[in-house]
């Protein structure tokens, strides 16, 4: 499963306008016009697919159901992701 917040480096708790402006930066950081990098155009595809999800109340609403489902799928990831999170805050 992709995580979308992490495509467009935000936070579950993101707002509606925290989300276009980190689609914003992302998309120009990683559009295939502006970078010449080989992984530009799937990165770009990743952050769109992103915003269309999270932009869209309906389907964020199932992301986040479907995320939180999958996050007691895997203890030891979810487990790893919340301990380096909290660990990258203090640092």
């Amino acid at each position: 499963m992709k995580d979308h917040y992490s495509a467009l480096g935000l936070r579950s708790s993101a707002s509606l306008a925290d989300i276009k402006k980190a689609f914003r930066q992302q998309a120009s950081l990683h559009h295939p016009d502006r970078n010449a990098s080989a992984d530009a155009p799937a990165r770009f595809r990743a952050v769109q697919e992103a915003y269309d999800v999270l932009s869209d109340p309906t389907l964020r609403k199932a992301y986040d159901d479907n995320r939180q489902r999958n996050l007691l799928d895997s203890p030891i990831d979810t487990a790893r992701t919340i301990w380096l999170d909290y660990f990258g805050r203090l640092i």
